[in-house]
């Protein structure tokens, strides 16, 4: 049995978390945070993601219960980041991190961390998304010569970053395959008169609206014909027992930066 532990326990991936942990037969849930400026300190982890009352109140400090937990899980925001990591180095623990939008710096500090603990950094944690990772590197290798390359992806009204990390490791994926810098080549909006497309270019489009949880296409368009690859979520239960399982594989890893590809056995 695993004893998982979640930062950001009341964002919208912190509650589905909880869900998560509980319908697993192989994990408990042992720790809950938020900030600690939070109304809901003290609040019972089940009450909070709507699964009725669990016995477990959440905190504002991990660090109280540290003993009892395996490893941490953390969907918040960027600027906590650094801050969880150090806790994690500090206590000897595993994390797994799905937050997204990171600057070059917390990159960085992400790939610090990881000389001295084991991380699993993902831009998605869907089994959907990542082999869909692997079936855009095997289109690009067959069509990029001739096809033009679009990345379209959607989310809900509240997201913040975009285009959203996966729509990015798409596109990372891709160019790698064919031998292209994506910081160089990638379009991330057109207006006007922007001349004919450049063939050796990768375009993104990104929609904002409603409660869309999260749909992304990688579209190889040529004269005559196109191959779209899609993949739409419906849960984030799906994202969040995807992020479950890298929890587990990651217990007895060493020091690292792993992805959810190699939490599936892609590599």
């Amino acid at each position: 049995m695993t004893n998982i532990a979640i930062f950001g326990a009341n964002g919208r991936m912190g509650r589905v978390l909880i869900e998560a942990i509980e319908q697993s037969n192989e994990n408990t849930l042992t720790g809950a945070s938020v900030r600690p400026t939070s109304s809901l300190v003290g609040v019972d982890v089940g009450e909070l993601a709507g699964i009725g009352k669990k016995g477990l109140n959440v905190t504002a400090d991990l660090g109280d219960n540290i003993s009892n937990i395996d490893v941490l899980i953390d969907f918040t925001l960027p600027d906590a980041l650094s801050a969880n990591l150090d806790m994690c180095i500090k206590h000897n623990k595993p994390i797994v991190i799905g937050t997204t939008g990171l600057t070059q710096e917390q990159k960085q500090i992400l790939d610090n961390a990881s000389q001295h603990i084991p991380v699993v950094f993902a831009a998605n944690y869907s089994v959907g998304v990542n082999l869909m990772l692997n079936l855009v590197r095997q289109a690009a290798s067959v069509m990029a010569d001739t096809a033009d390359i679009e990345i379209l992806e959607a989310h809900h009204r509240f997201k913040k970053d975009a285009p959203s990390g996966t729509a990015v490791a798409i596109g990372e994926a891709i160019a790698s395959e064919i031998g292209r810098d994506l910081s160089s080549c990638a379009v991330y909006g057109r207006e006007g008169d922007t001349g004919e497309r450049d063939h050796n270019t990768i375009g993104f489009a990104t929609v904002r609206a409603g409660d869309v949880v999260g749909e992304h296409t990688a579209l190889f368009a040529d004269i005559g014909e196109r191959l779209e690859i899609t993949h739409k979520a419906s849960s984030r239960l799906t994202f969040a027992k995807g992020a479950v399982k890298a929890a587990n594989w990651l217990i007895d890893k060493p020091a690292g930066l792993y992805d959810m590809e190699d939490v599936l056995g892609f590599k």
